[in-house]
């Protein structure tokens, strides 16, 4: 799970009025077609998935003078109907109204980049051979035309049988032509579009045929619109140069990642600080305002602790995907893949697996899901079982908790990186080697396969949407949000009840004597020697339906008893906490040792069930949960032991 899980639901989909038309924007990844609708929606859009899948589903209104004209959807970006990946099969479901809960589109808007016109004809074409009216949209003009390109737009509109407009996402020229379109849906003004090939509906061409044919036909209208491809730019030739160079090139992307993470934790502390002082200083006040009752305890010590323990975190989740975003949206991430694809072909990886991998830094059940890219079933599997050693941001809040507790604020390579951003590196690197160990073993023994090529198109640098960005963070925040609350609300409840029986004649028994104390009791002398108490082991469990909520499981373990100007953070708690002996509850030492326990043991039960889903039984799901539990384990156990001998961290 991540914060931003994208395999949750939220809520009711925006349902198209009965007036109001829905329109389909279809496009190649990196088309620009996400940065339109946010243009051409605003606010105004909702973000739930399709069913059954975790695809992502982004429906909004598209408003002219405070009238809603049409609903839109925006579909997956993809490359043509093959349907061999998810997104495909869904982008072509949905056009054909096969998709329940969306009805079939009244009209498509087909975005394309229009530097890279031939390539992208292609899905054009065979979106017009589903007979729906369609508008072509020439994005990124201005890059276009001032590369030396151009295209003759009216001829391409009337070989193509559609109307043709220009126009720039990020500064929003030519969306009000889109509009303008779209209006006229309601006039039956439509006709539906020509097709380019008219294949005979009686006569099914081969593939191999389907292709020629079609590539021919996209040559030819390519020659008739007079296009003129865009010179190479030379500011991306000379990027290009560094960030894909041997040397330089994984030397600027380390470089980048220590950027990203120093970022996230000092960026975020004055917000995270404003969070964590109004979640003190309003439970004082419920506090004192409530009645001294078991309906306060519930309020106070369970919701409150729990949820706002979970929120406070929220700045810096923020902060990373807007660094995700920038990364994405400026063409950079894709030469990260280049890049890292010399690693993976020596691991026995396929090339194509490391966006799936990547994509496990926010959520591993989408990346999961997006590994069926991969056409090597031995290799797909091996990426999915690979992927949840990648560090989700879920497990953020662990480490950051855990970091701020036990890790000094001090420098560690001069003003450049502090000791703080250096250990959250180290942990996402034991993940990453921790996936490319298991992946070297796996793919020499159970799923033993040669290596295929691996084919990406770059696209060229671009500067991110400055609002396109503010809506994903938005939208993302959302997303966190009522995930906090659906899961966390739950399980905090269950935990506060845990914590209030078996009741004494005084009312809630004491933590320990509780039924939650009793159950971190169970299961001490298994994590003992890894440097954890019953009190750390409640949240391990807790972590299981989700791994932050070990972040509020501690919450209520450590607020339970009535909030007051004496009341502490959680961090602060975690330093002072003692055992039953006087010593510690928790040192250095092993506050490094859960979190490497976090970094590779598999806490995500929404994550076992996809893999299930995926693998098609619970072989497999089931062997990569006992082997990341063991190696966590045993990593865990070696961290604390060996420490512990050599007398290191194991003082506050």
């Amino acid at each position: 799970m991540s914060p931003i899980d994208e395999t949750e639901h939220l809520g009711q989909v925006l349902e198209s009025s009965k007036d109001a038309p829905l329109i389909a924007l279809v496009g190649a990844p990196n088309s620009g077609k996400t940065t339109l609708f946010n243009r051409l929606t605003g606010l105004r859009q909702k973000v739930a998935n399709y069913p059954g899948v975790t695809v992502e589903k982004h429906v909004g209104e598209l408003r002219s003078d405070d009238q809603v004209v049409a609903d839109l959807v925006d579909l997956p970006g993809i490359h043509g109907f093959s349907a061999r990946t998810l997104d495909e099969k869904i982008t072509k479901d949905v056009l054909e109204g096969c998709v329940d809960g969306i009805k079939k589109p009244d009209a498509v808007v087909i975005v394309t980049d229009s530097t890279r016109l031939e390539n992208q004809l292609m899905l054009v074409e065979q979106v017009l051979e589903l007979n729906l009216p369609a508008l072509l949209v020439l994005n990124m003009a201005d890059e276009l035309k001032g590369r030396g390109g151009n295209v003759n737009a009216n001829a391409l509109s009337e070989k193509l049988g559609i109307e043709v407009i220009w126009t720039n996402g990020r500064t929003g020229e030519g969306t009000g032509a889109i509009i303008e379109y779209i209006s006229r849906l309601k006039d039956n003004d439509f006709v539906p579009s020509n097709d380019i090939t008219n294949p005979t509906k009686s006569h099914k061409l081969p593939v191999l045929e389907s292709f020629s044919k079609r590539k021919e036909a996209v040559k030819e209208a390519v020659s008739d619109a007079e296009f003129i491809p865009p010179k190479p730019s030379a500011v991306s030739g000379f990027l290009d140069s560094l960030v894909l160079h041997k040397i330089w090139g994984p030397m600027i992307f380390f470089a980048v990642v220590v950027f990203v993470f120093q970022s996230i934790f000092t960026w975020a502390v004055p917000l995270m600080d404003g969070i964590e002082l109004f979640i003190e200083t309003s439970g004082i006040w419920m506090s004192e305002v409530l009645p001294d009752n078991w309906v306060k305890s519930l309020l106070v010590d369970g919701i409150w602790a729990g949820v706002g323990s979970v929120v406070v975190f929220l700045p810096q989740i923020l902060i990373l995907f807007l660094f995700i975003g920038i990364l994405e949206d400026s063409g950079y991430m894709a030469r990260a893949a280049v890049i890292a694809d010399r690693v993976m072909y020596r691991i026995g990886l396929q090339g194509k697996a490391f966006l799936p991998l990547l994509s496990g830094y926010a959520c591993a059940v989408p990346a999961i899901l997006s590994a069926r890219t991969i056409e090597d079933d031995r290799d797909r599997m091996a990426t999915i079982f690979v992927t949840p050693f990648m560090t989700c941001s879920a497990r953020l809040p662990v480490y950051v908790l855990l970091i701020a507790a036990f890790i000094p604020n001090e420098p560690f390579m001069g003003t450049f990186l502090n000791k703080r951003a250096g250990v959250m590196i180290l942990l996402y690197a034991l993940g990453v080697v921790a996936a490319i160990m298991t992946a070297f073993i796996l793919k020499r023994t159970l799923l033993k396969a040669e290596p295929s090529t691996f084919l990406m198109e770059l696209p060229p640098y671009r500067l991110p949407s400055v609002q396109s960005l503010g809506l994903r963070l938005l939208d993302r925040g959302k997303i966190f949000l009522l995930r906090v609350g659906k899961i966390i609300f739950t399980v905090t409840i269950v935990l506060w009840i845990l914590t209030q029986f078996p009741r004494t004649e005084l009312g809630p028994p004491e933590i320990e004597e509780s039924a939650l104390g009793q159950i971190g009791h169970i299961i001490e002398p298994a994590i003992e020697p890894l440097g954890f108490d019953w009190r750390v082991g409640v949240g391990i469990i807790g972590a299981f339906a989700a791994r932050e909520v070990f972040v509020s499981t501690l919450g209520i373990v450590f607020g339970i008893e009535e909030a007051d100007e004496e009341s502490v953070s959680l961090r602060t708690s975690l330093q002072r906490a003692q055992r039953a002996d006087g010593s510690p509850l928790m040192t250095p030492l092993s506050g490094v040792s859960l979190m490497v326990f976090f970094v590779l043991a598999c806490q995500c039960m929404s994550t076992i069930v996809v893999v299930r889903k995926e693998a098609g039984g619970w072989q497999w799901p089931l062997f990569m949960f006992a082997y990341m539990s063991i190696l966590a384990y045993v990593a865990s156990l070696t961290v604390y032991q060996v420490g512990s001998a050599l007398g290191w961290g194991i003082t506050s």
